[in-house]
């Protein structure tokens, strides 16, 4: 087992792989930017260490400072979490130069799915169904609309090394091409340093349904079966579930099957997540890009099969086999989960700031995955999510019950936050019907108030808005306080960059 990993991210991910270090009596080491100085990802750690400036690329971007802590801290392995450097070929060759385990996959696991054209070439060769369109890169206006000649209209334009909703356009008549081409190749060059765009087949109103996949380095592979996550917004999820209102057993097994044939193609090792396209009216689905780490929503898989896909990461990483095969994976009952950013639920607008107060749901078949809490003050620099609830049900309304039961009770006051948005969209007749798409919220989706609120007196949000404030000022010197020095002198080792 290892002894001390060193987890290369912040905020509630940091937090969840620390608790699956501490259960198996691993020693942790966290890393953070001057931003992130009191964040609660830093104080659950055995020691923190800085690494640099708010902005992520001279702190958590920054490789030669990561590997320079993991020396000076003694570290056997680094977990990267997701986003920043998990997909990073040359933060995981660092690792394995300088003698430390990367919890994750290979550096040619990642650089094989890096690249969309590279991997959808790959997919192919696995016999893994994928979306029609252009062979290869387009690099012309010229090309491009010979291909959409080709294929027909509407099409998406992507930037092959693009994610994140960057560098894809929806083009549905033909004097759009052109702009979105030269769009995407920008986004493309600006944002990933690569100007190679491809063109797809553009299919109307899909689902998004990705499959949980596992493999080892013993030449095995599983997958853990399906997540919707076709709630979206400009291709950013905003809630997830398994499984699939919209999966027949047969689709589900096919779907996996080559999900399956995809990891065993690239030989590929740890968590990861084969992710389709699924044209709900002719249930014909495709692949569209690997992910090759942990996901956001990976919670709902874990409460739907069982496993815990942190601690099984960890083993891999180690060398051991699967702990589980195949036919020892089942679905047992419905899990939601919903983002919780800090942001206006309508604009959609980042809404950093001071927590003022924060009570996370509780009770039955509840989860929450947060480092939000009252004194805490939002930073600027990072994406918007603070927390993550994740409900299980025996059925699929008993989930969706038991979430809205949990988002009625989430306290968060200081900054505005979407929960209002999830609970409208909970009650929506097309989400209870399972029968939504990608194209869901941008259809006529309106945010409601529940009639709770409705009823309630302006007058009593006034009075206690100035008990609030009220409060705020008798508490300011309290505030002010290095809440970092509470934990220091409980014994918890923290570096500061000098």
């Amino acid at each position: 087992m290892f002894k001390k990993v060193l987890i290369a991210n912040r905020g509630e991910i940091a937090i969840r792989v620390i608790r699956a270090c501490r259960e198996l009596g691993i020693k942790t080491v966290s890393v953070f930017s001057d931003a992130d100085r009191d964040s609660l990802h830093v104080f659950l750690a055995d020691e923190a260490y800085n690494i640099g400036p708010a902005p992520s690329k001279e702190s958590y971007l920054n490789i030669p400072n990561i590997i320079d802590v993991c020396k000076k801290a003694g570290v056997d392995a680094v977990h990267p979490g997701y986003g920043f450097l998990s997909e990073n070929t040359n933060f995981a060759r660092a690792c394995k130069e300088n003698g430390i385990t990367f919890i994750g996959p290979t550096p040619e696991n990642i650089e094989s799915m890096g690249d969309k054209l590279s991997a959808k070439a790959l997919m192919k060769k696995a016999g893994v169904p994928t979306v029609p369109g252009s062979d290869g890169s387009v690099d012309t206006v010229e090309d491009a609309r010979t291909v959409v000649k080709k294929i027909g209209l509407p099409v998406i334009v992507k930037a092959s090394a693009g994610g994140g909703g960057k560098g894809m356009r929806v083009v549905r008549k033909e004097e759009e091409l052109e702009s979105a081409f030269r769009a995407c190749q920008s986004e493309g060059q600006n944002y990933f340093a690569d100007k190679t765009v491809y063109i797809e087949k553009f299919v109307t109103d899909p689902k998004h349904i990705e499959i949980q996949v596992f493999g080892d380095t013993h030449g095995n592979a599983v997958h853990l079966f399906e997540r919707e996550c076709s709630v979206q917004r400009r291709h950013q999820k905003l809630i997830e579930e398994a499984p699939s209102p919209s999966l027949t057993e047969e689709i589900r097994m096919k779907m996996g099957e080559a999900a399956v044939r995809a990891a065993k193609q690239i030989k590929y090792v740890g968590a990861g997540t084969i992710e389709f396209i699924f044209d709900n009216s002719t249930k014909d689905f495709y692949f569209m890009e690997m992910n090759t780490r942990l996901q956001v929503e990976h919670p709902i898989t874990e409460l739907t099969t069982g496993v815990d896909l942190v601690k099984e990461q960890i083993f891999v990483a180690l060398g051991k086999p699967l702990s589980f095969r195949q036919t020892d994976l089942k679905q047992k009952g419905h899990a939601i989960e919903v983002r919780i950013c800090a942001e206006d639920p309508e604009t959609y607008k980042p809404s950093p700031g001071l927590i003022r107060a924060c009570r996370h749901p509780q009770g039955p078949f509840v989860r929450v995955d947060s480092y939000a809490y009252p004194g805490y003050e939002v930073p600027i620099y990072y994406d918007p999510m603070i927390a993550k609830v994740i409900t299980w049900g025996e059925t699929r309304q008993e989930a969706v019950d038991r979430m809205q039961r949990a988002l009625a009770e989430f306290i968060l006051s200081g900054i505005k936050s979407n929960i209002l948005l999830h609970r409208s969209i909970l009650r929506h007749p097309t989400f209870l019907e399972g029968n939504y798409t990608t194209q869901f919220l941008e259809k006529n989706f309106e945010v409601i108030e529940p009639e709770i609120f409705k009823e309630v007196d302006d007058h009593v949000f006034l009075i206690a808005a100035a008990i609030t404030a009220y409060n705020d000022r008798k508490s300011k010197d309290v505030r002010q306080l290095n809440v970092a020095s509470k934990w220091k002198n409980m014994g918890r080792k923290i570096q500061l960059r000098m």
